[in-house]
């Protein structure tokens, strides 16, 4: 059977979820979304998630026409009519249909769309023996322009840094700061570990602060590790002791080779490893029920 899209209130066979080509999170981008995960039958994090999307919403001056619980039920419905207990979703709310000019009060009905789904980002070798990434001339957008922790629909800024590295044959990315500090991957939020001790870029660099990101520091710190947000350079990645990135679809990826440089011995290193496992016991044992 195809896989089931919720467009506005309605769920439709894939081929026929539909939107207008007057809206415009089609024509600018305008819009914001979150990708949420479920795992063993519960959606994980769903509060969290929830809460971003309308924090970004407001943000952006979009009024999403239903409530956060009504939202939260809609994600978990896309889940259960397409009978997944484990599933990448994809929750869009955009400006919805409007004119051919940026002014967003010509466009009076927000579009919601979710789509729950299968999703594998990275091979499993690369969590057995770790991802080689590189830095890329690209740099992230200044917080100055359009914030960071609007989780919007216009990815160009992500894109044009993916591009690099599958021109450089690198399945993920680095990118800095115009100051030249280290901010996050293309879809993905940065940890280094030196002395056991965890080090994340703050989010006033210019990074979105990912679910998964506040779930691994709480798992680290649980285990006794010290974690801290302070900037760090292509230098202190380098040295470190070990690397790794975080994100809803990526989970827990060890980072082995930036720039051509081993991280560590070369290895996914003991408190990764750690992490990974922590990561995936909370996972399996926590989240809103789909099926109950």
């Amino acid at each position: 059977m195809s896989i089931q899209v919720y467009v506005n209130g309605k769920f439709y066979p894939k081929e026929e979820a539909k939107i207008s080509v007057f809206d415009h999170g089609f024509l600018y981008g305008d819009g914001v979304f979150e990708g949420i995960r479920a795992y063993n039958g519960r959606v994980f994090r769903l509060e969290e998630h929830i809460e971003r999307l309308y924090d970004s919403a407001r943000t952006i001056w979009l009024q999403i026409p239903i409530s956060q619980e009504e939202m939260a039920r809609v994600v978990v419905e896309s889940c259960r009519i397409n009978n997944l207990r484990d599933a990448y979703i994809r929750l869009v709310v955009s400006r919805g249909p409007g004119d051919l000019g940026l002014d967003p009060r010509k466009c009076p009905a927000p579009t919601i769309v979710c789509i729950a789904d299968g999703i594998t980002l990275y091979p499993a070798e690369v969590f057995e023996k770790g991802m080689k990434v590189s830095s890329v001339a690209t740099r992230r957008t200044t917080v100055d322009s359009v914030s960071a922790q609007v989780k919007s629909l216009n990815y160009l800024n992500s894109i044009m840094a993916k591009i690099s590295g599958i021109v450089s044959g690198h399945p993920e990315v680095i990118l800095l700061n115009k100051e030249g500090y280290v901010c996050e991957g293309s879809g993905d939020n940065i940890f280094i570990v030196k002395k056991n001790k965890l080090v994340t870029p703050p989010t006033y660099l210019g990074i979105l602060n990912g679910v998964t990101r506040q779930a691994v520091m709480q798992l680290a710190a649980k285990a006794g590790y010290e974690v801290v947000e302070g900037v760090f350079t292509l230098h202190d990645m380098y040295n470190a002791d070990e690397c790794f990135l975080t994100g809803t679809a990526a989970e827990v990826v060890p980072v082995t080779e930036v720039d051509g440089r081993a991280i560590g011995t070369g290895k996914p290193g003991p408190v990764t490893q750690q992490l990974m496992q922590l990561y995936k016991e909370l996972t399996q044992s926590e989240g809103t029920p789909i099926f109950e």
